[in-house]
């Protein structure tokens, strides 16, 4: 096999040949990295000879290139354990020897004439630094590359430099903690390329990239005042470049730099990036100009974040307050009228999702109005006034828009005559000429809707407003999103308490579903829109009034009607477009179909033969890999929800379709659908579930065991042990010993001081699901009389509440589950069996604490409270003379709640 001809066909446009080249790659790799013979007849390892063809100077630079992307494709992975599995190959598998071959070929490719030749070697040599750099396995590396970047031509300085960033763009822990302890090497030969003093843009370029990437790692050097100064100076310098690249590079440094050392800022922010920064939003070159405008939203997201840990900090009681310099506020009066006129620079070709300066403007506006509160409003509403009716339509779409950006964070007392006054303007402008002009209307109405709805009267906006807003959506597809958002928002806020008689959308619901319906029906309906619309129809039947259940009830056979025929539609399907669109339309519509069982609760019962038979249908003839099961699972759960016991006559029909998606472990969100359905059937169904719990269990089980699956399915899969525990009662004593068991190795994982903030919060959830996993299988036994099967487990679940009390990462719904775990366990055991464990110090003052608690819930008071009533009783200092709730019942919804409550009445007597 030559390696050059595999190589070549890695860079084929023919996806055959392509394919195949990579695979030849894939099994030499995988071959003990011995798998080629070079064009000379000679054999050689596979790295080796990787390594050779990408140092080779009379190569074709393309195949160089392919080489070194093989290379680096050996040592690195997106998942984290093939990556683990691909870097113990290099340490455990590969001869040092060769080792010092393969690094030593790459180094000297970096100072190839050939520069692509050079920057794909540094992608490979950070590869491999990733591996042994926090092993202390390649001391010479950092120091190779100062040397380059002090000593070697320009295309070595540059190569040298793409490989220092490489290096540092890396979220590992080991290695950037490893990067830190060589922050001066780093930062030597960095701070020497970006210096205004390198005659080579590209050089220059090049440094400033890879000190941005390093920036994280340099802490201890920013922390001197001296380093800093020149730091600062040399980035500073920077914006000032001719070379474009240079000036968002250094844009880009200052953006990280705020966000990493805002407390170091204040003089800098005094003597020169005010602005600079100013200077730079006023640019020509459109993204050195978005850069600069990023720097201020990092400026407002630092002081929002600032002024929220601050705020918690003094409601816990503690003196330590993050600095706070107000720079959104200082700069307001110079910086808002800039990013005015930059919202007046639209394109109006832009695609919907496209990032350009009058959107970065509006971003920024937003977070200024949130950080600055009502200091906003009088330069916006001046810009405003004078631009609203201007002959411009640039200048009118941004004036529309600045109004819309700065409802969150202003005193309501003062927007809120501002609104009533604005508002029959902006309805009025939903009719504009300009297509751009009444899509940013809508926008802006819906921005009003959704932060600063109490401004809206029924009586005198609503009629029209809806109206605009529905002819804005038939209007054209581009403003689908915009209105329908709005129209959204609107539903919210005039919803009314749940289950009212009347609403003020109820003179409006009916015309309003038939706009929708017809919205749906156009001929030039795109799915967009036609999505668009289906999530408005939802959000009108969700806060629907009594008064239009009626409505609701007739809308319920149109949509059954439409999802039926979509079925029949399944075999015209010819192209991937058609099987799209076909799927995004039973999506849509099957969501509306859950919308209108749980708007009409039980009232769907003579509707609930036919929906299941359609959605069964449609589990049958949707493919693999498609969306359109997981929302018919999510329908078929509130279906069961509503039913509750009368859902069994379909349970035969439907658990082969559950059983297949509990088992479909290579479609992780289906897979999780269906363990979020068991709970959903489980709790609807009570004990009548029984006689397929055993199945439930199995396929749990083996998910939990399952390498395939990630972390995140076992925390769901462990509350739903709780929910089949809840749902059988005393039958649960079949699983107990073994979820028991899974229980507490779940339990063992701890918290350690180096643990990332996703183990953290997956060993929060875990420990939630642990906790409801309990309290489901001690109200089971309990309520069957079978408390003794608890006993051999007690010790372990106050350890682990104990472990829960001592972490300060807990969480309210942790704390609320562990208290009802606390408070069903003393009422499981009413005699004092296990007074000891309760007489712990640390257990009342964990009640205690969160029961006076006031930035949680009622329902966590609530669970707090009894679970100290309970505590109190077990260490006999207060008997109570009235039965109490389960736990549970404060942790469940108000639906739900209810039916436990039954059942703790039907236990008690």
């Amino acid at each position: 096999m030559d390696v050059n001809q595999v190589l070549e066909g890695t860079l084929s446009p023919d996806a055959a040949i392509r394919q195949n080249a990579e695979s030849q790659l894939t099994q030499a790799s995988e071959a003990d990295f011995v798998s080629f013979s070079h064009p000379e007849g000679y054999p050689s390892g596979y790295l080796t000879i990787l390594a050779q063809e990408l140092a080779n100077e009379q190569a074709q630079s393309h195949i160089r290139t392919a080489a070194a992307l093989a290379l680096k494709n050996a040592f690195s992975a997106r998942e984290y354990a093939r990556l683990r599995q691909v870097q113990e190959r290099w340490l455990t598998q590969v001869d040092p020897n060769i080792k010092i071959q393969i690094k030593t070929l790459a180094l000297e490719t970096l100072s190839s004439p050939d520069a692509r030749a050079g920057n794909a070697a540094a992608q490979f040599i950070a590869s491999i630094a990733a591996i042994e750099i926090p092993r202390q396995m390649w001391p010479q590396l950092m120091g190779q590359l100062v040397q380059n970047v002090g000593e070697g031509p320009d295309h070595q300085k540059q190569a040298s430099l793409t490989t220092l960033g490489f290096i540092c763009d890396t979220d590992e822990p080991e290695l950037r903690e490893s990067l830190a302890q060589h922050s001066n090497a780093i930062l030597t030969a960095v701070v020497q390329g970006a210096r205004k003093e390198e005659t080579n843009d590209d050089v220059r370029n090049a440094a400033i990239s890879a000190l941005s990437d390093s920036l994280e790692f340099v802490r201890t050097n920013f922390e001197n005042e001296g380093e800093r100064n020149y730091i600062m100076q040399v980035i500073c310098e920077a914006t000032q470049a001719t070379d474009n690249r240079i000036q968002q590079g250094a844009y880009g440094c200052l953006n990280r730099i705020m966000g990493l050392y805002y407390d170091k800022m204040r003089f800098y922010m005094e003597k020169a990036l005010f602005g600079l920064t100013i200077q730079g939003m006023k640019s020509e070159e459109e993204d050195v100009a978005k850069l600069a405008v990023e720097f201020w939203c990092t400026v407002c997201e630092e002081e929002i974040s600032i002024e929220d840990d601050n705020s918690q900090a003094q409601a816990e009681g503690s003196t330590e307050l993050r600095e706070y310099f107000n720079f959104a506020r200082v700069a307001t009066q110079e910086v808002v009228p800039v990013l005015l006129e930059l919202l007046a620079k639209q394109d109006e070709d832009a695609a919907d999702d496209e990032y350009n300066i009058s959107r970065a403007a509006y971003q920024c506006l937003q977070l200024w109005a949130q950080t600055v509160g009502s200091a906003v409003v009088p330069p916006v509403l001046a810009f405003v006034e004078k631009n609203l009716r201007s002959e411009d339509w640039h200048y009118r779409d941004a004036a529309v828009s600045a109004f819309g950006a700065i409802m969150e964070g202003p005193e309501e007392k003062m927007l809120d005559p501002l609104i009533k006054q604005a508002l029959p303007v902006l309805i009025g402008m939903m009719d504009d000429q300009i297509l751009q002009v009444k899509d940013s209307a809508a926008y802006a109405l819906g921005r009003i809707c959704e932060s600063s709805a109490e401004s809206i009267d029924a009586t005198v906006h609503l009629p029209t407003l809806i109206l605009a807003l529905f002819n804005g959506l038939s209007s054209h597809p581009k403003m689908a999103s915009s209105c329908c958002w709005a129209l959204m928002n609107l539903a919210d806020r005039f919803a009314g308490e749940p289950g009212c008689a009347t609403n003020p959308l109820s003179p409006h619901f009916q015309n309003s579903v038939t706009h929708l319906l017809q919205v749906t029906e156009r001929h030039d309906a795109d799915n967009q829109l036609r999505t668009a619309a289906y999530e408005v129809l939802n959000a009108f039947v969700t806060n629907a009034a009594s008064d239009s259940i009626g409505c609701v009830g007739t809308l319920s056979n149109v949509i059954l009607e439409r999802l039926e025929k979509t079925i029949t539609l399944q075999h015209q399907v010819v192209s991937v477009e058609d099987k799209l669109t076909l799927e995004e339309m039973q999506t849509s519509l099957t969501s509306v179909v859950m919308a209108i069982i749980q708007r009409l609760e039980a009232e769907i019962k003579p509707q609930g033969d036919r929906i299941m038979a359609i959605l069964l249908q449609l589990l049958n003839s949707v493919g693999g890999k498609s969306s359109v099961p997981d929302t018919v699972f999510a329908a078929i759960g509130a279906l069961a929800n509503s039913l509750e016991e009368d859902f069994i006559k379909y349970m035969d029909a439907f658990v082969p379709y559950l059983y297949n998606a509990l088992g479909n472990q290579e479609e992780p969100a289906l897979c999780s659908m269906a363990i979020g359905l068991v709970s959903d059937v489980t709790r609807s169904m009570g004990e009548k579930v029984q006689p397929w719990c055993d199945s439930f269990m199995n396929y749990l089980l083996n998910n939990l065991r399952s390498q395939a699956l990630g972390n995140q399915f076992k925390p769901a899969i462990l509350q739903c042990f709780g929910d089949i525990a809840q749902a059988i009662g005393g039958h649960f004593e079949t699983y107990l010993p073994v979820v028991a068991q899974v229980l507490q190795q779940a339990a063992s994982i701890p918290v350690g001081s180096e643990v990332t903030y996703e183990m953290l919060d997956y060993i929060v959830s875990l420990r939630e699901g642990i906790m409801d996993a309990w309290d489901g299988a001690i109200v089971a036994m309990k309520s069957s009389g079978k408390t003794q099967q608890l006993v051999p487990y007690v010790q372990s679940i106050f350890e682990l509440l104990h472990a829960v009390w001592m972490e300060s990462s807990r969480t309210e719904a942790l704390l609320r589950s562990s208290l009802g775990v606390v408070g069903d366990l003393a009422d499981a055991f009413p005699h004092g069996e296990f007074a000891e464990f309760y007489r712990a110090d640390w257990l009342t003052a964990m009640a205690r604490e969160v029961r006076s608690n006031r930035e949680f819930q009622a329902r966590t008071q609530d669970t707090a409270r009894w679970a100290r009533e309970q505590i109190k009783r077990q260490i006999g200092r207060h008997i109570l003379s009235r039965p109490r709730p389960s736990a549970r019942t404060f942790c469940l919804s108000s639906q739900e709640r209810v039916v436990a409550k039954q059942q703790q009445s039907m236990n008690e007597s």
